[in-house]
């Protein structure tokens, strides 16, 4: 049986399931991804395209390159993809959006060469 991961967004306004085992998980620095996320560095979980399929509602589009589409909830506003030319058939999905986010680790770093010089990944979550 094949893996089933479903996720959506903040409001519940969009739904989308992938099947199967992720491409990768990684840690992306570009300031594209930084400016559609609103956080210092975002996480993509990457799909084969035929391997995703909304489940409910649908993801608004922005092209915010030449080569780079990003979907996001067009009622609540939550990021939730990324598709670019460089990686043709792949659907990068943030990892936020999923409802079993904690077992999706990134494994290698994207565009390191713009990762924010104060960010410390590896500092201890401090609780108040």
């Amino acid at each position: 049986m094949k893996a089933k991961w479903e996720g959506g967004c903040l409001c519940g306004a969009v739904r989308f399931r992938a099947t199967g085992q992720p491409q990768w998980v990684a840690w992306c620095h570009c300031e594209s991804c930084r400016r559609h996320s609103g956080g210092p560095v975002s996480v993509f979980v990457a799909f084969p395209d035929a391997d995703v399929e909304t489940t409910h509602g649908s993801v608004a589009t922005f092209r915010s390159s030449p080569r780079t589409v990003r979907g996001f909830c067009a009622t609540c506003g939550s990021t939730l993809t990324c598709q670019g030319d460089a990686r043709p058939g792949e659907l990068h999905i943030h990892v936020g959006a999923f409802d079993d986010a904690p077992t999706l680790a990134p494994s290698f770093h994207i565009y390191p060469e713009e990762r924010l010089p104060w960010l410390c990944l590896a500092e201890p979550v401090q609780t108040a």
